[in-house]
């Protein structure tokens, strides 16, 4: 699939307003417009819906390119996808139209998943779904919803009625009790309107995803590894941009008494093959999870667990290092190094947060239950 001409515009969008997204905190209106227009919301839908077909290849080549031009862009179309999968594995059918407006770009899509009462286990909604006539009622204090006020569903987790389970809800974002609760003030990724959420709602039985209590499984079989496989793209797509802008400041920058680039300092071009060869390494073992989710094997569910955990580490050091070999221009901003050094912090403790990865990771090697 040939994705480029879907892409070029969004990533000429995002790259024009992305200093100013992360500068004032801004949600990019003009790049989230583009990827509307774009038909890249329907990027992993399928074409009897409208949608575009694609796989785990094309995401991670999409929310790759988009991380390297403005982090902010890349974890909304990210986190729109990550919705839309389990909307289209278990459409509700109290809303039928769903599915093909999101593949239109009609309809924008967030997760809120994580609450304040289970942190970054966001499997864990302690928030208990209640019976209110022929609806239900859904009480619960989200954190951490991406394009919280900008999207136009949510996909919401709660503890199903009785307490058996958790189930997984449509909520239109124009439903009356769905509140923002809070700005959004973040270190870094700072115009994804990362902000909590209250609901206090009466949604239709038919809004649910799939059969009662089979939210666990949706999360766990379907937003995880889509999630996890898109956030790992995020990470290398930063860390190539950061590669990238390191190794053209090192090579035209001047030591004029020396008459040499800073390139040509061993101690620098260490660090610059390091950081190369870490990002070779990363893309190496991503491109490698998209394969197993494109056809799964027996160790598909490890790679699930770990590229996310790995990439996220790995953008860690590389952000880093091109921090340290570009000195003080890297603080000075122009260079933009500081903006993916800050957006790729987000990654690591971003739920299902690296640490927990690793401790599932090892459960599953050591034949452990994971949950």
């Amino acid at each position: 699939m040939d994705l480029n001409a879907h892409l070029e515009p969004v990533l000429a969008a995002a790259a024009r307003s992305a200093r100013e997204v992360d500068a004032d905190a801004r949600f990019p209106d003009v790049a989230v417009k583009a990827l509307r227009e774009s038909g890249l919301l329907g990027l992993t839908l399928p074409s009897s819906a409208g949608g575009m077909g694609g796989g785990p290849h094309e995401l991670v080549g999409t929310v790759g390119a988009l991380a390297g031009v403005c982090g902010s862009t890349a974890m909304i179309y990210l986190m729109h996808v990550s919705a839309a999968m389990p909307l289209a594995a278990a459409p509700p059918t109290g809303l039928p139209h769903l599915v093909s407006d999101l593949a239109s770009g009609r309809v924008l899509a967030s997760l809120a998943l994580s609450e304040a009462g289970s942190r970054s286990h966001f499997w864990a909604p302690v928030s208990q779904a209640e019976r209110n006539g022929a609806g239900i009622r859904l009480r619960a204090k989200k954190s951490w919803v991406t394009s919280a006020g900008y999207a136009d569903v949510y996909v919401a987790s709660t503890r199903a009625e009785g307490g058996e389970g958790v189930d997984l809800y449509a909520i239109p974002a124009d439903t009356p009790g769905v509140e923002v609760a809070g700005s959004w003030h973040g270190l870094g990724l700072r115009g994804n309107a990362s902000s909590p959420m209250t609901l206090d709602a009466k949604v239709p039985e038919s809004h649910r995803l799939g059969a009662p209590g089979g939210g666990f499984e949706l999360m766990l079989q379907v937003v995880m590894p889509w999630f996890n496989l898109g956030n790992a793209a995020v990470s290398v797509g930063l860390s190539r941009a950061a590669v990238d802008a390191a190794v053209r400041h090192t090579s035209a920058a001047r030591l004029e008494h020396l008459d040499e680039s800073l390139s040509a300092l061993p101690t620098i071009r260490a660090q610059l093959a390091r950081m190369s060869i870490e990002l070779a390494c990363t893309q190496a073992y991503l491109t490698q999870a998209a394969s197993r989710l494109a056809q799964p094997a027996e160790d598909t569910m490890l790679h699930v667990l770990g590229v996310k955990a790995a990439a996220n580490d790995a953008a860690l050091r590389i952000t880093d290092s091109a921090m340290r070999v570009c000195g003080g221009a890297a603080f000075s901003e122009h260079l933009q190094i500081d903006r993916y050094f800050r957006d790729a912090r987000a990654g690591h403790v971003m739920a299902p947060t690296a640490d927990v990865l690793y401790d599932f990771y090892g459960k599953a090697i050591t034949g452990q239950p994971v949950f």
